[in-house]
């Protein structure tokens, strides 16, 4: 996997935090920590993103497309 590089500023508190649990080996290191982190907090807006597109979905029109998709099929 290919990497970029990014400064990033955080609390003091917070990377006292970080730093212990890196000590602790929860985690490989800084950058590993906040590589993980990032990513989880981006596969969990995606998720919240689609649920929200599906909740848009009416089910009477979603219904209707698929026992369409379902009568094409017996017909074929």
């Amino acid at each position: 996997m290919r990497t970029g590089k990014v400064a990033v500023s955080l609390e003091k508190s917070t990377l006292e935090r970080l730093d212990q649990m890196v000590a602790e080996r929860v985690f490989p290191s800084r950058s590993g920590a906040i590589q993980q982190a990032v990513e989880e907090k981006l596969a969990r807006i995606e998720r919240t993103r689609l649920a929200a597109q599906c909740a848009k979905l009416d089910r009477r029109d979603e219904q209707a497309l698929a026992e369409e998709g379902m009568l094409e099929e017996t017909e074929a």
